[in-house]
């Protein structure tokens, strides 16, 4: 019997679960929003809010705390992300570490850097915990995430979906939305009918992987010189398939009497 012992084993071993927890609560507080098993965003839940209600007050005891407990991590912001990974690998070593091999932590461009190489550095999950969430409840008495059931179920065991989202951050993340990505199935049923419709170019058939070849989403607007082109095209094409003009001469009038 487990009386009087909290918590759920998920499968795992206590280093697996403990581990487990400190990432899935890391990525939310960099994104606002994670998407999960029912199960784990309950447990998340749990460890994240009394994480944030350590993190209200600012003090050295308090970070100490919430390190050895949560670990510490650099994150970059969803709108650098693109341009930190179009960066070299030397850039990206001066994005994540100081000149003396400490990470970056408030985020704050040093005075030493060519900020129009780097315009912009990493900082620490735990100062942004501190910084940036804690505040936004500092008069909310608990209650800072939610959970957001979902309709779909994971393939594989067919176990209930949920979103676990921050309190405030709903409108934040739709705004930063990410692009939807669309499945193989559907891409190819949008595909036939744009080519039914005429708004797209020729079908493109299989490639050597096995997989369709997807064609443009959007079609190319046609200018007013195309048009012309085409017109004249139309014309030359009626011209020719027109029927030949009667001259007037009939075999039976050539025929002699």
């Amino acid at each position: 019997m487990r009386h009087r012992v909290a918590g759920r084993h998920l499968t795992r071993t206590s280093a697996h679960r403990r581990v487990m927890r400190r990432n899935m609560a890391q990525s939310l507080f960099q994104y606002g929003q994670i998407e999960t098993t029912l199960a784990k965003a309950k447990e998340v839940r749990r460890f994240a809010e009394r994480l944030i209600t350590i993190a209200r007050k600012d003090t050295l005891q308090n970070r100490q705390r919430i390190i050895s407990i949560l670990g510490d991590r650099a994150v970059i912001d969803q709108d650098k992300q693109e341009q930190y990974d179009l960066m070299r690998d030397a850039q990206r070593h001066k994005v994540l570490y100081a000149r003396s091999g400490r990470r970056h932590r408030a985020g704050k461009v040093p005075a030493s850097y060519n900020k129009k190489k780097i315009p912009f550095v990493a900082q620490s999950i735990v100062h942004k915990l501190i910084s940036e969430i804690a505040p936004r409840y500092s008069d909310r008495p608990g209650g800072y995430t939610r959970i957001i059931r979902l309709a779909k179920r994971r393939i594989g065991d067919n176990s209930d979906l949920a979103i676990l989202q921050l309190v405030g951050d709903e409108e934040q993340t739709s705004e930063q939305g990410k692009k939807k990505t669309i499945g193989l199935r559907r891409q190819r049923a949008l595909d036939r009918i744009r080519f039914l419709e005429g708004k797209g170019g020729k079908r493109k058939g299989r490639g050597r992987g096995g997989k369709a070849a997807r064609t443009s989403t959007e079609a190319a607007p046609s200018t007013g010189e195309d048009k012309n082109v085409v017109q004249s095209d139309e014309a030359r094409t009626g011209e020719d398939i027109s029927p030949e003009k009667d001259t007037g001469s009939d075999d039976s009038e050539n025929r002699p009497e």
